[in-house]
């Protein structure tokens, strides 16, 4: 393959901070810069980052990365994007102020607009046109809180005056100062408000909703023109030639661009997607179904399950148990004991993804006794990320195209070898960890090139892509059954805690009353 002189830049944004890495054209990279990202959580169930900060923290790294490769942005080929899908921002075109703190992926204050729309017997079309369900999870309904909570938001809107957009869209407006308010498909695809069969916005949907089309950005495959980052923040205007929310972006970043192909990434959350082909599979029991990142004229679209905690689990046993100092202990003090001694932790902070979807599901640690300590509970932390994961892809191999024989993995979590030889137990196939730990920003860059003309399609990306370590599964069916009915024994007993909790305080308020 002839290598083109230059280098591709990627910012990577993600939940807890703003990345970026400087590639050069053989898919190594040479330099990595990094900023947290401040977490906020102004009420219950809710999660709000500073829009303002994401921007900051994104043109501070891109700048460090390029200082630390020893390069200008003139030796920079193109941009490519990842970013947190689903966190809503709203802002002022006139100004490019946000009007509000971004409403987080991870945020529920909408869950009770999902139920009065589940009520009105509308989930099968959102589910229909979409292939999403309706949760809190998605932007569509964190748009319509902000329109009807924001004072005057709503007729701003509809007079043009506004912007909304994911993180993606965000961060194009702000580089390119204002001239692009433009999205990828497989971001708009995660807003409950664009139809995945015709690939454009859904008028019925924007009604249902009540969000004006005149907030909505221009939806552009995930290859494309977005636009130049203006000269004054990296010195020399730099074309934006990829754009992917993070989890599409990892998917091509791990080489799976062809049905069968599966990949799990760890981090906050674990995020699995298996292409599916050119056509859309919807109504999948549990899953989501959605866009791959498109290249050319060609659709593409992925099975997905999201599971809401994953490594937050460890930071829960850090920062607010404090059976550790570090993430990094977990592994060593799980791998302590032969197993968890009966003990298991479902993680249900913030309900539960798929397959689930239960909004009123809230955390439980069980099968305690005197016997159990610390190390039990490490390990069952690190179980409950692999059981969620399994339940995914057993979903999953009901409805594949073609055969699955192995789970591409990535993300931070995967420098823990006990968790993936569980999650290699757990299901019965090999675990490819990449050897490249960066698949997200690789797959970010990788579209960014393609558009620049480093590559010609996705076959080239493909060759970046190779295993680091691999893990076989060594428990026998039988024993990876029972393990897996007791876990959803435990997550049973977590079902609908808040909506109980709920309906109890009401009925007390009743007696008092």
């Amino acid at each position: 393959m002839e290598v083109t002189l230059g280098y591709l830049l990627a910012l990577d944004q993600g939940t807890t901070s703003s990345r970026a890495l400087v590639f050069d054209t053989a898919g190594a990279v040479l330099s990595a810069a990094s900023r947290e990202l401040t977490q906020r959580y102004p009420q219950p169930g809710w999660v709000e980052h500073d829009p303002e900060q994401i921007w900051q923290t994104q043109l501070d790294t891109a700048r460090e990365a390029l200082t630390r490769a020893g390069i200008g942005a003139r030796d920079v080929l193109a941009i490519g994007i990842a970013n947190q899908r689903e966190t809503t921002v709203l802002w002022e075109r006139a100004t490019g102020r946000p009007l509000h703190p971004a409403i987080v992926w991870q945020d529920r204050r909408t869950a009770d607009v999902c139920s009065a729309l589940r009520e009105q017997g509308l989930e099968p079309l959102f589910r229909e046109r979409t292939g999403l369900l309706l949760d809190p999870y998605f932007s569509g309904t964190k748009l319509a809180w902000l329109l009807d909570h924001v004072p005057g938001a709503r007729a701003r809107a509809e007079r043009g005056e506004l912007a909304f957009g994911t993180v993606d869209s965000w961060l194009v407006w702000c580089l390119t100062r204002g001239e692009r308010h433009v999205t990828d498909v497989t971001n708009a695809a995660r807003t409950l408000l664009f139809n995945i069969h015709t690939h454009a916005w859904d008028d019925t949907l924007l009604a249902h909703l009540g969000v004006p089309r005149a907030v909505l950005p221009t939806v552009l495959p995930s290859v494309a023109d977005f636009g130049a980052a203006q000269a004054q923040w990296l010195g020399a205007p730099v074309r934006i030639g990829g754009v992917a929310g993070d989890q599409q972006a990892a998917l091509f970043g791990q080489a799976g661009t062809a049905p069968g192909r599966a990949k799990n990434t760890y981090g906050t959350g674990c995020f699995m997607l298996l292409h599916t082909g050119e056509r859309p599979v919807v109504g999948a029991s549990g899953l989501l179904g959605t866009s791959v990142a498109q290249v050319g004229e060609r659709r593409g679209y992925a099975l997905e399950g999201s599971v809401f905690v994953a490594g937050a689990v460890v930071q829960w046993l850090r920062d607010e148990l404090g059976l550790i100092r570090s993430s990094a202990e977990i592994e060593a003090l799980a791998a302590s004991v032969p197993d968890s001694g009966g003990v298991y932790l479902v993680p249900a902070f913030a309900g539960l993804g798929s397959p689930y979807w239960d909004p009123d599901a809230r955390g439980a640690l069980l099968g305690l006794t005197r016997g159990a300590n610390r190390a039990h509970i490490a390990r069952a932390a690190l179980e409950a990320i692999a059981f969620q994961s399994a339940e995914l892809l057993h979903a999953m191999q009901a409805h594949a195209s073609a055969p699955i024989d192995a789970l591409r993995v990535d993300g931070g979590a995967t420098a823990n070898a006990l968790l993936m030889q569980i999650q290699a137990d757990l299901l019965g196939l090999p675990i490819l960890v990449s050897h490249l730990t960066e698949t997200t920003a690789l797959g970010a860059v990788s579209l960014a090139g393609i558009h620049a003309g480093v590559w010609r399609s996705h076959d080239d990306i493909a060759t970046h892509w190779k295993p680091g370590r691999v893990f076989e599964p060594t428990l026998s069916a039988d024993e990876v059954a029972n393990r897996m009915a007791r876990w959803r024994e435990a997550v049973s007993r977590t079902r609908a805690w808040e909506r109980g909790e709920s309906e109890s305080r009401n009925g007390a308020a009743r007696n008092t009353a």
